[in-house]
């Protein structure tokens, strides 16, 4: 058996220097749907892409800035530029082909209208006695 050893700083260190980021979300729901909402400000929505899978929604893309400024004349650089990459189980049954996305004031919604909740199937159990022997 192989052990997996996870080490969070290493994540970390990773993410910096990749020059990711995971934006934050917000997810609720209303009665016909599940929002998800992010804040995207600065980002062309034309570099942004939303999948859904399984119940999985996926966002990513990219906020390129063009540098003005060199690096090294910074006093002070907390504006994220890069690539950025989140997924979000959501937390009911989606009708994934009817998700829809607007873009507003710098805030990403995605709007997950509710998939009926399927029955529980009832499987009949057919009992064989075998004979002893």
């Amino acid at each position: 058996m192989h052990l997996i050893q996870y080490d969070p700083f290493a994540e970390m260190e990773k993410m910096f220097n990749s020059h990711s980021f995971s934006p934050a979300l917000d997810v609720y729901e209303e009665k016909d749907s599940v929002i998800v909402e992010t804040p995207l400000a600065g980002v062309d929505v034309k570099n942004v892409s939303i999948s859904v899978q399984k119940s999985v929604l996926t966002i990513q893309g990219e906020n390129k800035k063009e540098h003005e400024v060199d690096d090294k004349n910074y006093y002070r650089k907390e504006i994220r530029s890069g690539s950025f990459y989140r997924q979000v189980a959501l937390p009911v049954p989606v009708k994934e082909n009817e998700i829809r996305a607007e873009f507003s004031d710098g805030i990403l919604k995605i709007v997950c209208p509710k998939a009926e909740a399927e029955a529980a199937k009832k499987i009949i159990i057919e009992v064989i006695k075998k004979d002893k022997k």
